[in-house]
């Protein structure tokens, strides 16, 4: 889905299902505690606790649950709510967009394209001086960052 709701007509994403499928015990053999309540339960990290909300480290943000490649520094940016603020994915296959109903509002999801883990969600017209006018506020807890170089 686009953020206004209508879905997203991109061939090469499959929302049938995700390319790597594991049980929850097998997620909560390889997520601590915290990373499976964001990660598997879309859970939500305090504001301003992550460890990569003021980062400005050059490199890549992967998911932390599978490590394919989402975000990348050169498309981060300080917005100020407490988390990490992307205007962009790496790329348009990186990320799935879905409506999320949940706590009274309306939503706009977005999930890892891989494993279909929780990543946060995107808002757009909030005026932020961004090429896309959108944000894509994403949990650190769901991102590990891939220093440029390593």
């Amino acid at each position: 889905m686009t953020p206004e709701g209508q879905e997203r007509s991109d061939p090469g994403i499959d929302t049938a299902g995700p390319k790597l499928e594991l049980t929850d015990d097998q997620w909560r053999e390889k997520l601590n505690p915290a990373e499976f309540q964001v990660l598997r339960r879309a859970g939500t990290e305090r504001p301003f606790t992550g460890e990569y909300t003021d980062t400005k480290t050059a490199g890549v943000y992967a998911c932390r649950a599978c490590g394919s490649e989402l975000f990348r520094s050169t498309e981060k940016f300080e917005s100020h709510c407490g988390w990490p603020s992307f205007y962009d994915p790496a790329n348009s296959d990186a990320v799935i967009l879905r409506r999320d109903d949940s706590l009274g509002m309306t939503r706009v999801e977005v999930i890892c394209a891989n494993c279909h883990s929780h990543l946060g969600h995107v808002f757009e017209g909030e005026g932020y001086p961004t090429p896309t006018d959108q944000r894509f506020c994403i949990n650190s807890i769901s991102l590990r960052l891939v220093p440029a170089g390593s």
